[in-house]
C-alpha cells in the first residue's frame, strides 16, 4: 500500500443518536469527512443508529435495543433471543450492567470474521467492548480506538450524585462495563483522544501507556452553525444542551442559577436534550417550580439547533466534567456568547475567560447565576466574546481538519503494524 492510497476503513459505533449525543455526531460528521479525502469508509453500528451522509455505507448490526427512549431498560422476551450474542446481552443486562458495548463488540467480530480482506483497518468509537481484542489478535486487523473520554469519570461523579444506598448500588452495577473497558483500553494498539485533558484521564484511568494515546480534536461546521442574521435575539432567552440524567453534564446547577434569576428578572432557558422524570435534575425542576420558564426540545436537526441558537443571548455549558464538548464549538460557532464551566478539558476548547467565553468554576450555582446576570447586563462585551468564541472555532476546529489528522493515525498505526509483522 502506497503511502497516499485510499484506506478502507470498518468504523464502529455501538450507538448513535443523530442530533445528540457525542458520538452519533463525531460518526456522522468525521466519516463524512473521510469518504471526502477518497477514503472508503463503512459504519457498522447498533441501535439508535446514526444518520449519516450518502457517501457512506451503513451495516445494520441490530441489538436487543433495551436502552431505547420508549421502553427503556425493558427485558427482553424469550422469543427475541435469536443470536448467541442476543442471550450474552440479556444476561449481561439481568445483572444490572449496561450491556451493549460488549454485545456490539462482539456481533462487530463476528460479522468482520466473515469480511476480513475488505478493510484496512477498524475504527472503534468508544465501545472498547472484548471484540475489538478478538479482531486485533485473532483476525490480525489492525484496531485504532476513540476515546473521548474515560466513562470511568462519569462512574465517579455519578455514584457521588446518587440518591441513597439503592441507587448508589444500582449505579456501581451499571458501571461494571467500565472495568471491561480499561482492559481492553490498556491493550490497544493506539488510542485516538479529543483532548490533552482526556489524554491525561485515560492514562490514568485506563492506565494506557501515555505514548500510545494521540490527541485529534474534533470540529464543527462552521457553514453549517453560523450566526443567522435575519434571526433576533430575543431579550432574556439562554439556551444549554444538558442530559437531565447524567450528573456529568451539571444541569442541576443551570436549574439552581435559572431558579435565582427568575426572582430579579424576565428569564427563559430551552433545554436541547430529554427531559426525564426521574433524576436529580427532574427533581430540582419540580421543586424549583421552573415550569413556567424552561422548555425542553429534542430530534431536532442541525438547522433548527441553529436557529435557537441566534434566537438566545447566551449558550450555557454547565458540567461538571468535559472531555472536549461539542456543544460548546457549535454554539460558539453559531455566534452566540458562551457561558461555561472549568470542568474537565472545557477551558482548553474553550479558551479564555472574556475573551472568547465566559467562565465559572464547575458545581457553582451561585457563580453561575452571577456570569449569567453580568453577561445579560452587558451586551457590547456579550457581542464581543461571541465574536471572538466564533473566530476561535473557525481557526481551530473544523472536521475536515479532524480528517486529515485522524488518517495520519491511521496510517501510523499500519506502519506499526507492518514492521511488527
Amino acid at each position: 500500500m502506497g503511502i497516499d492510497d485510499p484506506l478502507r476503513i470498518a468504523f464502529l459505533a455501538y450507538r448513535g443518536k443523530p442530533h445528540c449525543g457525542g458520538q452519533g455526531v463525531y460518526t456522522r460528521h468525521l466519516t463524512k469527512a473521510l469518504a471526502g479525502l477518497g477514503h472508503h469508509v463503512e459504519v457498522f453500528a447498533g441501535q439508535p443508529y446514526p444518520v449519516l451522509d450518502e457517501t457512506v455505507p451503513l451495516t445494520q448490526l441490530k441489538s436487543l435495543d433495551l436502552y431505547n427512549d420508549y421502553f427503556p431498560m425493558r427485558k427482553a422476551r424469550i422469543w427475541e433471543l435469536k443470536t448467541k450474542w442476543d442471550l450474552l446481552e440479556s444476561l449481561s443486562f439481568n445483572t444490572g450492567n449496561f450491556s451493549e458495548p460488549m454485545a456490539f463488540s462482539m456481533r462487530a467480530w463476528s460479522h468482520l470474521s466473515e469480511r476480513r480482506g475488505e478493510f484496512d483497518l477498524v475504527h472503534d468509537n468508544q465501545c472498547l467492548g472484548w471484540g475489538l481484542l478478538l479482531m486485533q489478535n485473532h483476525l490480525k486487523l489492525p484496531v485504532l480506538s476513540t476515546i473521548h473520554h474515560p466513562i470511568t469519570v462519569d462512574r465517579r461523579l455519578e455514584i457521588e450524585h446518587a440518591r441513597g444506598m439503592i441507587e448508589r448500588i444500582g449505579k456501581r452495577r451499571w458501571y461494571a462495563f467500565t472495568k471491561m473497558q480499561t482492559q481492553v483500553a490498556k491493550r490497544m494498539e493506539r488510542v485516538m483522544t479529543v483532548s490533552e485533558s482526556s489524554k491525561g484521564d485515560i492514562s490514568a484511568d485506563h492506565r494506557v501507556d501515555p505514548d500510545r494515546v494521540h490527541v485529534v480534536p474534533v470540529g464543527v461546521d462552521p457553514d453549517l452553525f453560523l450566526p443567522m442574521e435575519n434571526v433576533k435575539r430575543i431579550p432574556g432567552k439562554i439556551i444549554t444542551t444538558a442530559s437531565a440524567d447524567v450528573a456529568m453534564k451539571g444541569l442541576k446547577y443551570l436549574l439552581e442559577a435559572i431558579a435565582k434569576l427568575r426572582t430579579e428578572r424576565h428569564i427563559e432557558l430551552v433545554i436541547i436534550g430529554r427531559q426525564k422524570e426521574d433524576s436529580a435534575s427532574s427533581d430540582v425542576f419540580k421543586e424549583l417550580g421552573l415550569t413556567d420558564c424552561v422548555s425542553w426540545v429534542h430530534g431536532v436537526p442541525d438547522e433548527r439547533i441553529v436557529e435557537l441558537y441566534s434566537e438566545s443571548e447566551l449558550a450555557i455549558v454547565p458540567s461538571l466534567y468535559e472531555g472536549f464538548s461539542l456543544p460548546a464549538i457549535e454554539a460558539m460557532s453559531c455566534g452566540i456568547p458562551l457561558v461555561t464551566t472549568t470542568g474537565g478539558a472545557l477551558p482548553e476548547v474553550t479558551g479564555t475567560h472574556n475573551e472568547t467565553c465566559f467562565q465559572v468554576p464547575p458545581g457553582d450555582s451561585e457563580a453561575l447565576a452571577a456570569m449569567i446576570r453580568d453577561a445579560l447586563d452587558n451586551p457590547e462585551i456579550r457581542n464581543r466574546v461571541g465574536m471572538q468564541g466564533r473566530q476561535r472555532v473557525i481557526d481551530h476546529w473544523s472536521w475536515h481538519h479532524t480528517a486529515l489528522r485522524t488518517v495520519e493515525q491511521y496510517r501510523a498505526l499500519l506502519e506499526e503494524n507492518r514492521s511488527t509483522n
